[in-house]
């Protein structure tokens, strides 16, 4: 029972974090600064991140490696925007570690997707099946052209502060 709502809360984390992290990719290529989502996309997101360390297990599994990676990318992305307040080059390096750590929220959604959703397990079964591959090289793709964009246009313009 208490395992069930602790996934659930897990769930809710990463779901409200990738929503606030879609909104400021949004904000990043329109030039604009979303001050509020900003703090709720790096708390979601850090959080969901800890969270997920907090399951039990008996191995290291490749959601812990991917949890590591995340960690590592957000404490650039808030030295970026919290220490060296998007000065000079902070600004891009802080758009894509925070674009990555986005990506690496949705990368682990399509594989619980894949996993927990019968109609899509029954397509891929395991994580080498065509249709879980194409799934996850259509989001990176999306996720690297959305960064390359937001990185050029959100250091391009006036920052605007919303």
């Amino acid at each position: 029972m208490v395992l069930n709502l602790f996934t659930a809360f897990h769930v809710v984390l990463s779901l409200l974090g990738i929503g606030s992290g879609f909104v400021l990719l949004y904000g990043w290529v329109t030039a604009r600064s979303f001050e509020r989502w900003t703090t709720f996309f790096l708390t979601t997101t850090v959080a969901t991140t800890v969270t997920g360390f907090m399951f039990p297990f008996h191995k290291f599994l490749p959601s812990y490696a991917v949890g590591i990676l995340s960690l590592f990318v957000l404490a650039i992305a808030l030295a970026a925007r919290y220490m060296f307040h998007l000065a000079g080059g902070w600004r891009r390096t802080y758009v894509v570690t925070a674009t990555i750590a986005l990506y690496l929220n949705f990368f682990v959604l399509i594989a619980q997707l894949f996993q927990k959703v019968p109609l899509l397990k029954t397509w891929a079964p395991t994580q080498s099946a065509p249709a879980f591959l194409i799934a996850q090289t259509a989001a990176l793709i999306l996720f690297v052209c959305a960064g390359v964009l937001a990185a050029i246009k959100f250091p391009a313009a006036p920052l605007q502060r919303t």
